[in-house]
């Protein structure tokens, strides 16, 4: 159980790395407007490394995840100097729609509030 422990620690260590490599060093004019990075599982191996990509924007999806994934091997090389590991993962870019799909539920649910409250006061 203590090396699931370990191997969550350093899936958020990786998470927050790769976070800040992406937002601060990375300069491709296609990774632009609201993103983030979702989920982050580092194999218990430490040979990959998922990473889960929200992006808001749907125009921006399809040249964003083409240039991370461009940039992957940048991402791990970058990565290597700021997490201290034995083995540096490979990094997998997977887009990540939860945010959205959470989005799409909320607004269902307040559609379909205001209804509910009008059948009551009747």
């Amino acid at each position: 159980m203590a090396s699931f422990d370990r191997i969550d620690r350093i899936s958020q260590e990786v998470q927050r790395a790769i976070d800040s490599i992406i937002r601060d060093e990375m300069h491709d004019p296609r990774i632009r407007g609201t993103w983030s990075i979702a989920r982050c599982e580092v194999t218990r191996d430490l040979r990959y490394c998922k990473v889960g990509v929200s992006i808001l924007e749907e125009d921006n999806r399809k040249e964003m995840m083409k240039a991370l994934t461009k940039a992957a091997g940048y991402v791990r090389r970058s990565l290597g100097f700021k997490v201290d590991l034995r083995y540096v993962p490979e990094i997998i870019f997977e887009l990540d729609t939860n945010i959205e799909y959470a989005a799409k539920i909320n607004r269902i649910l307040k559609e379909n509030e205001p209804r509910e409250t009008e059948e009551n006061a009747d």
